[in-house]
C-alpha cells in the first residue's frame, strides 16, 4: 500500500534549500505545497523547477501543510521553528538547530507544548557509508574524523565548527553514550571573520578521545570518519563512499586480522532523511533520525568548543 501524501513546504530556497524541493518534489510520499524565500524572485525561480507555489513570506503557508523544512540561515531558526510549530506544522530543521542552547531548549519546548515532530538535518546519520557500518560499531575507544572543504561563500553567519564539525559532533554523540569530560580546542579564521579551521580533542567520561578536524578553506574536499574500539578498526570514506574493516579474530590461542566487506547500501542521504520524516509525521516508528534533543546536545557542545577557541 502506498504511503500517504504528505504536504510539504520548504522555507528558504538557497543553495541547499533548492534541493530540499528538488527533492520533495519527486518524492512520491511528499505532496510540495509550496517553496518560501525572502526574495521573491528566488522563490519564484525554484517554484516554477519544482511545480508548487512561491511565497516570500513563512506566516502566509497554507494550513494544509503538514511538514516543513527550514533551511534558512541559522539566526532564524528559532523564530520560524516555533511560529511553525505554534501553527500545529511539523518541521525539519538545518543543523545546526538554533544560533543558542537557549533557542535550540525554546524549539524543543514548543514542539512539545503542541505535539509535534521536530527533527534537525544532521545528514550524514542517513549516509550510506554511515547507515552500513553502524551496526557493527559497539563500544568505540577512538574517533579520529576529518571533515575539510573548499571554499563556497555559504554559511559565514557561523562558524567551520557549527558550519562542518558538527556533523562529526552529532554521529559521535549518537556512538557514545556519556558525556564529555574535556573539551580541547584550537582555531583562526582565514577567509571570514569566523573561524575557518579547527581542530578539537573530547574526552568522554568513560575514557572514549575524540580527535576533530574541520576546514572550510582546503584545496580538496575529504570526508573521513576512523573508530577504533576493541578488535576493531572502521574507516569510514564518505567522499569516496568507501569502507575498511578490519577485525582481530582470536580462536584458541590463535589470532588474525581479518578484512570485512559490509555491503554499502545506494541512496541519496537528504532523500532518506526525509523519507524518514515523513515516516515520523505518519506515526512511524523510525530508527535513526535526529531529534530536537539530540540536536540541541549537538549545539551544546559545539558551542562549547566555539567558546574554548574565542
Amino acid at each position: 500500500m502506498n504511503p500517504r501524501k504528505i504536504p510539504v513546504a520548504v522555507v528558504g530556497v538557497g543553495s541547499l534549500g533548492q534541493h530540499h524541493a528538488r527533492i520533495y518534489s519527486e518524492m512520491p510520499e511528499a505532496e510540495l505545497v509550496a517553496v518560501v524565500d525572502s526574495d521573491p524572485a528566488r522563490a519564484e525561480e525554484i517554484a516554477g523547477r519544482c511545480g508548487c507555489r512561491a511565497l516570500s513570506d513563512y506566516r502566509e503557508l497554507p494550513d494544509e501543510v503538514e511538514a516543513v523544512n527550514i533551511a534558512t540561515p541559522t539566526t532564524y531558526h528559532c523564530e520560524i521553528g516555533r511560529a511553525l510549530l505554534e501553527k500545529g506544522k511539523n518541521v525539519l530543521v538545518e543543523k545546526p538547530i538554533a544560533a543558542t542552547v537557549n533557542e535550540a531548549e525554546s524549539l524543543v519546548k514548543t514542539a512539545a507544548e503542541n505535539n509535534r515532530i521536530i527533527h534537525i538535518g544532521h545528514t550524514e546519520r542517513f549516509n550510506p557509508i554511515m547507515v552500513s557500518a553502524r551496526p557493527w560499531v559497539k563500544n568505540p575507544r577512538f574517533f579520529e574524523t576529518h571533515r575539510l572543504g573548499i571554499f563556497v561563500g555559504r554559511s559565514l553567519d557561523i562558524d567551520v565548527v557549527l558550519d562542518l564539525m558538527i556533523h562529526d559532533i552529532d554521529l559521535i554523540l549518537s556512538f557514545v553514550n556519556d558525556s564529555v569530560r574535556e573539551v580541547k580546542a584550537v582555531g583562526i579564521p582565514i577567509l571570514t571573520s569566523k573561524v575557518d579551521i579547527a581542530n578539537v580533542r573530547l574526552e568522554f567520561n568513560n575514557g572514549c578521545v575524540a580527535n576533530l578536524t574541520a576546514s572550510r578553506v582546503s584545496r580538496d574536499r575529504t570526508r573521513k570518519f576512523r573508530i577504533f574500539q576493541s578488535h576493531d578498526y572502521i574507516s569510514l570514506d564518505f567522499q569516496n563512499k568507501n569502507i575498511e574493516m578490519y577485525s582481530l579474530v582470536e580462536e584458541g590461542e590463535k589470532k588474525q586480522i581479518i578484512a570485512r566487506d559490509p555491503e554499502i547500501s545506494d541512496g541519496e542521504p537528504l532523500r532518506m532523511e526525509f523519507e524518514a520524516f515523513l515516516a515520523t509525521v505518519r506515526g512511524e516508528d523510525v530508527p535513526g533520525v535526529c531529534t530536537g534533543s539530540q540536536g540541541k546536545e549537538s549545539l551544546d557542545l559545539a558551542l562549547q568548543i566555539v567558546d574554548q577557541i574565542s
